[in-house]
């Protein structure tokens, strides 16, 4: 059985560079669902240190603006050069909620990779984004959700001890019935993933602080509860 392209890339870069379940690894099972062409410009929304930045460039030979708001740009750019990746990675800071800084229509392609349910779970955030896309472009997230939503919100005992208000952990049916409302999105590929349990998997095995906090908090899901939602559509 032929190895993804995750599977062959630098782990222990992998593993210094993840900010949550392994970034590169959903963004091929995400990107496998697009048509990505040599060339074409993607807006990677919430890039971290640009670990699905990096796939887009190296395996598609994409033209990727790779923003965020919390990783610093110049940061970014050390990492893209040292990679020979400076020519086809743009790094930037942006605040999604504050507007982006380009000109409508930009953009082929847009994909946010474990960062979307940060700051889209309204119904403002994608009628702002989607001016961005071309009109025949795609939209495209990935981000941490559930089976099934909680019964009237109520969190399963086992995992109050590590439940934030702001995780906006969603069900596939929740964020269907959120971007079923966005007349000029045609909804194409929403799914659960299956790379939910290598990705968790892989991140554990960061020396992340933050990865070694969710050690307990995987224990206690056991399976029962999460899942990695995927939501794509074309603009029309």
């Amino acid at each position: 059985m032929q190895t993804s392209f995750t599977d062959n890339y630098d782990k222990d870069f992998l593993l210094d560079t993840m900010m949550g379940p392994n970034a590169m690894r959903i963004t091929e099972e995400l990107a496998s669902f697009l048509p990505i062409t040599e060339g074409m410009r993607i807006l990677d929304l919430g890039c971290g240190m640009g670990i699905s930045s990096i796939l887009l460039a190296e395996k598609y030979h994409a033209t990727v603006f790779a923003a965020d708001l919390w990783i610093s740009p110049s940061d970014n750019y050390r990492r893209f050069e040292a990679l020979g990746l400076a020519q086809r990675i743009i790094p930037i800071s942006v605040d999604a909620t504050n507007g982006l800084p380009f000109a409508a229509e930009y953009f082929d392609i847009l994909i946010s990779v474990d960062a979307y349910h940060y700051f889209g779970a309204n119904e403002t955030m994608l009628p702002r984004l989607l001016p961005f896309v071309k009109t025949g472009g795609h939209i495209a997230v990935a981000v941490c959700g559930l089976k099934r939503d909680f019964p009237r919100g109520e969190v399963p005992q086992e995992l109050q001890p590590f439940w934030q208000p702001d995780m906006n952990f969603y069900s596939l049916s929740w964020w269907q019935e959120l971007w079923a409302k966005e007349s000029n999105l045609r909804l194409q590929h929403c799914r659960e993933m299956d790379c939910l349990q290598q990705a968790w998997a892989d991140w554990l095995k960061s020396p992340n602080p933050y990865a070694q906090r969710d050690i307990p908090m995987m224990k206690a899901e056991a399976g029962k509860y999460f899942a990695l939602v995927q939501l794509a559509g074309q603009k029309i």
